[in-house]
């Protein structure tokens, strides 16, 4: 049975049109001012990883006073609130299962706030399981973690080949390749050709999917 994988932020919830609401926001509820939303996203730009140190960061930018755990839990409650995934997106997902497909997620992230935005989206329904780094102790492009979502979504483990689909080249691209899968790049608009190279580049999820049913027999 054909297994393909999906990163979550950027992939299959839109997590930059989310960012920019729950910045309008929080710059109301802290009156950081008219430049205080342009210095979010500046800010947003330069912290990946963990959002500890995000926050660490704006507290240090605008003088907040409130504990930087605090301002990383209200954000973790309410980010999946705002995420949203394109009726598109969630129609092609429904088609790649229905062609007897494995269906999975794979993304770093906290627990609390990457299960809610699954589980929110009405992801959970159209996938056979899901690894958050969060919770399993294991961040991409480590292989463990693409092994262990195989696994969860009832491929064979140890087994090898799949595919992994997601927008980020040192995380997905990379890491996928690292695990022995085959690759398929989610290109973003103002993004430039990447290394290492994957095995297919798309602009959409539909167009992904549409590449993994013409991969194989199973998907005709």
């Amino acid at each position: 049975m054909p297994l393909a994988l999906f990163d979550l932020d950027g992939t299959l919830v839109d997590r930059e049109a989310a960012f920019r609401l729950w910045a309008k926001e929080f710059v109301a509820a802290h009156r950081l001012g008219a430049g205080g939303f342009a210095r979010l996203l500046e800010a947003d730009a330069g912290h990946a990883g963990p959002r500890d140190r995000f926050f660490a960061h704006v507290c240090r930018e605008f003088g907040l006073a409130q504990p930087v755990a605090d301002l990383w839990r209200a954000y973790r409650r309410r980010m999946p609130e705002l995420v949203s995934c394109r009726a598109e997106d969630l129609t092609a997902l429904r088609r790649l299962r229905s062609a007897g497909w494995r269906v999975g997620i794979v993304t770093n992230g906290m627990a609390d706030n990457q299960l809610a935005k699954i589980h929110n989206t009405g992801l959970a329904a159209l996938v056979d399981g899901w690894c958050v780094s969060g919770e399993v102790g294991i961040r991409k492009p480590d292989p463990a973690i693409f092994h262990l979502a195989a696994e969860r979504c009832g491929a064979p483990a140890g087994a090898g080949g799949g595919w992994m689909v997601g927008d980020s080249r040192a995380l997905d691209i990379a890491g996928g390749h690292a695990a022995g899968m085959r690759t398929i790049w989610v290109r973003q608009p103002d993004a430039t050709d990447i290394q290492p190279p994957p095995d297919v580049t798309v602009t959409s999820i539909p167009e992904a999917v549409d590449t993994l049913l013409d991969s194989t027999p199973t998907g005709r």
